[in-house]
């Protein structure tokens, strides 16, 4: 069994020690990810804006796995106000219409206040 770790060089990755991903075998576990843009270390105040670079910054770990979106099986949302979710969901739709994971929101703190949401994803490659 071989372990890869996959890292998108944010700092956080190295400041709290975790990977972006880690993919065993056909399994790739992506970390939660927020807004930020990791090139450019930013983070739009708009909730959308955030789920959208979020999207991206899981297509990265997960291209990087070798995997992509139509792999994921499982998704985790987190928001600290649940009432943003909704204006989530177009932007869900957009990644996920067709692949369908299996899917919960949390409400919980992030670990920083200008996060208003985080996704974790499991995927299974070559599903």
């Amino acid at each position: 069994m071989k372990k890869q770790l996959i890292t998108s060089s944010s700092s956080f990755e190295k400041e709290i020690a975790y990977s972006r991903a880690v993919a065993i075998d056909k399994m790739v576990f992506v970390s939660g990810c927020t807004g930020y843009n990791y090139k450019t270390m930013q983070i739009s105040e708009d909730i959308v804006a955030q789920c959208e670079q979020t999207f991206q910054n899981i297509i990265y770990a997960l291209n990087e796995a070798g995997s992509s979106l139509k792999d994921v099986v499982r998704v985790h949302y987190i928001l600290p106000d649940p009432k943003d979710f909704e204006a989530c969901w177009p932007t869900i739709r957009k990644y996920f219409e067709e692949i369908r994971p299996a899917a919960t929101m949390f409400s919980a703190q992030l670990s920083n206040s200008i996060m208003k949401i985080e996704i974790e994803v499991t995927a299974v490659k070559n599903v």
